[in-house]
């Protein structure tokens, strides 16, 4: 096998922005395009190859035909052959609705046995005005949450960030939560499409009625515990391996080269995923297989490769993730 690209998968949406097409080097005539969906083994949003000999085949796919040597042997013994990740770009012109995810033992109980909703956001870019949501300010109880959204003032008990490139946010299932005004995101989730939505700021979808709001069903999938900070705080070195997050769903780490860097794959026995966030430069295999990597753009690497190299063209950017 070869490292993977896939075709995009723009989704059109109320509080879209204009950022996601010119950013990833790419022309469409949609508008109001609020998230590029990455990779994906979402049923019914499935990401499709783009080049080479695989070209067309979908990633669910991929892991019927290639089991453990795409996926890695761990990770295809617990997760089967649905791509257990869902990697996103975010483009927010105007604040998302206020949110939850139910964890796994909830959305198998709830949604006929699917996953949960674990997640993490790196900021890749910021308007000067940027925020976001992340978390409780203060002890509430599953009634007094029903009534300030009932009385709209919600937001009076979450923490809203002002933030910059580069800043992360871990979201654990059950964690209330926006993407606001301004920010340009990559996201790292589970695969999982359930989200309970819990306050829409009054706003009307594009059919212009009022999106359903979700105000039972989450009242048990928050988590009510109050920490004193939701940043995700780490240290970065230039041209190393940074770990930023790791959970039982993902690890994820931050490069920022400006030389050649190496790093194992088959050893971990998981596919390894690499988001370009900046720059460009090119990733190669073991094998010799080289893929141009460009702002904008993911490739997938079959967890059979027994390593790879980055090496960027002046500088670059780049996430990876993969499961421990």
């Amino acid at each position: 096998m070869y490292p993977l690209k896939f075709e995009n998968i723009f989704k059109t949406v109320v509080w879209g922005g204009e950022k996601i097409a010119p950013y990833k080097g790419v022309r469409t005539d949609q508008h109001n395009i609020g998230e590029s969906w990455e990779l994906s083994g979402v049923k019914g949003n499935e990401s499709v190859v783009a080049t080479g000999p695989l070209a067309g085949k979908t990633i669910t796919e991929l892991a019927e035909k290639y089991k453990g040597e795409l996926l890695g042997e761990k990770v295809y013994a617990k997760t089967g052959t649905e791509f257990p990740l869902l990697i996103k770009f975010i483009d927010a012109r105007d604040d998302l609705s206020i949110q939850v995810h139910p964890d796994d033992a909830l959305a198998g109980e709830r949604h006929n046995g699917s996953k949960g909703k674990t997640e993490m956001w790196y900021v890749v870019q910021a308007d000067e005005k940027a925020h976001l949501m992340s978390g409780l300010t203060k002890n509430i109880t599953p009634e007094e949450y029903a009534a300030k959204v009932e009385d709209n003032t919600i937001t009076d008990v979450l923490h809203d960030y002002n933030v910059s490139a580069g800043d992360v946010f871990f979201l654990p299932a059950g964690r209330i939560h926006s993407i606001g005004t301004g920010c340009f995101i990559a996201e790292i989730q589970q695969t999982s499409d359930i989200t309970y939505r819990i306050y829409d700021f009054g706003r009307v979808g594009l059919d212009g009625k009022p999106r359903e709001l979700h105000t039972e069903l989450s009242k048990a999938a928050i988590d009510y515990t109050v920490l004193e900070d939701y940043k995700t705080a780490y240290e970065e070195v230039k041209n190393a391996e940074n770990e930023i997050v790791t959970c039982d769903y993902f690890t994820t780490s931050l490069f920022d080269l400006d030389r050649p860097v190496s790093v194992p794959v088959k050893e971990r026995d998981s596919f390894l995923i690499v988001i370009c966030t900046g720059g460009c430069g090119t990733l190669t295999d073991a094998e010799g297989n080289t893929v141009t990597l460009r702002q904008g753009e993911t490739v997938l690497v079959p967890a059979c490769t027994e390593s790879v190299t980055f090496t960027p063209d002046g500088g670059m950017k780049l996430l990876t993730s993969y499961i421990r």
